[in-house]
């Protein structure tokens, strides 16, 4: 019984927080490594784009419940997400064509777009805290648990309770739904064969007739979805504050890069590998120890290897590791 209950309290607060949370920063991984494998740049302004269209997503919930507008049991910026996904769209190409695009034309060295998509995320970021604030935003409504903690224990008569928020379901499901769909996109679609082609050799592509600019357009509407519907599924899940997007910039490009920069697959398998490593080095052992071992051998320190203060350090050294000792990540995308 001991067991199970050590299996339930690790599962509690480090298998399901860790999988909705890698799931999320799956999400931010692709926009991210599809503009460097097509546009040829990482984007620093990516983390401002998740809160931008967050921002839309909010808005538009909020003006949903003041009409009394719901989503039953789910929440109802779910409903709303579309229209935050077009309008982030809009957002993202009229900069594209306003800035973006007057470097590429001129084929600048990938260091200075880097530099230009720095100046958009202060813009981003200055535009999102002036619209809706720098202060904590919660806009998660309806049904708060799948299955709550008095529930489970009163099923299985365990001492520790599993507890699944809503939100982490919607967020796992949503996350293999958006990249079912993009994947299915690159590889049956014409379109996203000819980005493929595009990001694999681009002077071979333009040769075969693929228009460069429609590939441009695809590129930021999907991103677009990525980033909006990953920084809406974070926000739901935790909490919407501006200053935290800009902070989510650190894991997302490392679990990028740790995948694999430019290979989607990498992506998704690097913010996992991301989000398990924070989770489980910030997260207090003790109360597992306590089930498992004699009581002589029980703990007397919290057996936190990390504080959660920290955890973006976390990030932070795999990514040093990851770029010293192989910089192609593990689906060798490509080096940094």
């Amino acid at each position: 019984m001991d067991f199970l209950n050590a299996i339930v309290a690790f599962a509690n607060f480090v298998l399901v927080p860790g999988t909705a949370y890698g799931a999320q920063l799956a999400l931010g991984a692709l926009g991210v490594t599809l503009i460097y494998g097509i546009l040829r740049f990482s984007n620093f302004a990516h983390g401002d784009t998740m809160a931008f269209g967050t921002m839309f997503v909010i808005l538009i919930t909020w003006g949903f419940q003041g009409l009394g507008i719901s989503f039953g049991p789910l929440p109802t910026a779910l409903l709303a997400l579309p229209l935050g996904i077009v309008l982030t769209g809009f957002v993202l190409i009229g900069t594209d064509k306003m800035v973006y695009s007057f470097y590429r034309q001129r084929k600048v060295k990938p260091v200075v777009l880097v530099m230009v998509s720095l100046g958009v995320m202060f813009i981003m970021n200055g535009l999102t805290r002036f619209i809706i604030g720098p202060d904590d935003q919660r806009f998660a409504d309806g049904e708060r648990f799948i299955i709550s903690a008095r529930t489970f224990k009163e099923m299985t008569g365990l001492e520790e309770g599993l507890a699944i928020k809503t939100t982490q379901g919607i967020t796992v499901i949503t996350a293999v739904i958006v990249v079912a769909i993009l994947f299915w996109f690159l590889n049956k679609t014409r379109t996203g064969k000819s980005m493929r082609a595009y990001s694999d050799n681009e002077d071979l592509a333009l040769l075969s007739g693929i228009n460069p600019e429609r590939v441009v357009l695809y590129t930021w509407l999907i991103v677009a979805a990525l980033a909006t519907v990953a920084g809406t599924l974070y926000g739901l899940d935790k909490s919407f504050k501006p200053f935290t997007y800009f902070q989510l910039l650190l894991p997302i490009f490392a679990a990028a890069i740790v995948g694999g920069l430019g290979n989607p697959v990498g992506a998704i398998a690097g913010g996992f590998v991301i989000a398990f490593s924070e989770v489980t080095v910030t997260y207090a052992f003790k109360k597992v120890a306590t089930y498992i071992l004699p009581d002589a051998l029980a703990p007397d320190g919290l057996l936190q290897l990390m504080s959660t203060d920290y955890k973006f350090a976390v990030s932070f050294s795999i990514l040093i590791i990851v770029l010293l000792f192989k910089p192609t990540g593990l689906f060798k995308g490509q080096s940094v």
